[in-house]
């Protein structure tokens, strides 16, 4: 089942996607919400009234009034995520750019999984990225996989943990990598580099879409992986290519961290961390590496970024120049 979000006549609409149609919830059932916002804190009852609407639509699709995906404008599938994880799940990420920066590799990474919390507020879908001009001082994608929750919880194990996972979508962590540089040399994590957009989308697809791309997770981790092939094109060029079965910490493992001790919520947003290139950071490091002549290359104004994820679509944005030239790189005390 994939559930997409759009603008319908101004409001928040969320709809069933089969076959580039969207059949909002509220119309394809009467025991269905309006938004995957309200059904997601009544997920285990409501998806199983989805899925049935789901599968008479996919057998009767004239029964339920449609919209073509093509005449809407899709916003994030869930627009206010009760939070925003981002973890680190990807060790060839991690290796590539601490060899870059000319550092060992760090032995926690391989004995327990991390996350920083981001800015749900900015949470996107499709579109437009509105960027002020100190973000467009090396601005940056990042490739990731994104998990929704569907349950609340706390304290529970990695073996428990993907039954809170109500689907996943592509998420384009957004980077700007002057002002995450700057403010981390104080050891407090990303905060202005980070905050100001995280994409997440174009739509929601459950687990159940996603089996047949079913594999074992790394060895010594618990939890589901899958088989999913991940690309980022800028301006229709292909500049990264990976796998979300390359996830060395699987969704489960970072989930039972992020619940210990502490409530997870329906409408939690956790990623993945960036997969192996899958950010202009590391593949400028790693050019530099092989060629010192070579020229770094970041995103700009204008520039369209597609990501696209086996099972999931693509997820297509563009980056927009905000008319100002206000900076905080500008008002820095000096001593």
């Amino acid at each position: 089942m994939k559930i997409a979000t759009y603008l319908n006549n101004g409001a928040e609409q969320s709809a069933l996607l089969i076959s580039d149609r969207l059949y909002n919830l509220n119309e394809a059932s009467d025991r269905l919400p309006r938004t995957l916002t309200e059904m997601l804190q009544r997920w285990e009852q409501l998806a199983e009234i989805a899925k049935e609407a789901d599968k008479h639509i996919k057998s009767n699709p004239e029964a339920v009034p449609s919209v073509a995906l093509s005449d809407v404008q899709l916003i994030a599938p869930v627009p206010r995520p009760a939070s925003c994880r981002d973890g680190y799940a990807f060790r060839q990420h991690v290796f590539a750019a601490r060899r870059n920066r000319g550092v060992e590799m760090i032995p926690e990474f391989d004995e327990y999984p991390i996350f920083y919390f981001t800015n749900h507020n900015a949470i996107q879908g499709p579109g437009a990225v509105e960027c002020m001009p100190d973000h467009f001082k090396n601005l940056d994608f990042e490739l990731e996989i994104a998990c929704v929750l569907g349950k609340k919880g706390r304290n529970f194990t990695a073996a428990e943990a993907d039954r809170y996972i109500a689907g996943f979508c592509i998420m384009n962590d957004m980077s700007a990598r002057v002002l995450q540089m700057e403010e981390m040399k104080l050891n407090l994590g990303p905060a202005k580099g980070k905050d100001f957009s995280t994409v997440i989308g174009p739509w929601l697809v459950t687990p159940d879409e996603l089996e047949p791309f079913k594999v074992p997770a790394k060895e010594n981790h618990t939890g589901n992986n899958y088989n999913l092939k991940m690309t980022c094109k800028v301006n229709g060029i292909q500049v990264s290519e990976g796998n979300v079965a390359d996830m060395d910490w699987t969704f489960a493992e970072i989930i039972e961290r992020c619940a210990y001790g502490v409530d997870v919520y329906p409408g939690d947003v956790i990623g993945s961390g960036t997969v192996g290139t899958g950010c202009f950071l590391e593949l400028n490091g790693t050019a530099k590496l092989e060629n010192p002549q070579a020229v770094p290359q970041w995103l700009q104004p204008g520039d369209v970024v597609e990501m696209e994820i086996d099972g999931l679509g693509t997820l297509t944005n563009h980056m927009v120049k905000v008319d100002t030239d206000w900076s905080l790189l500008a008002i820095k005390k000096t001593h």
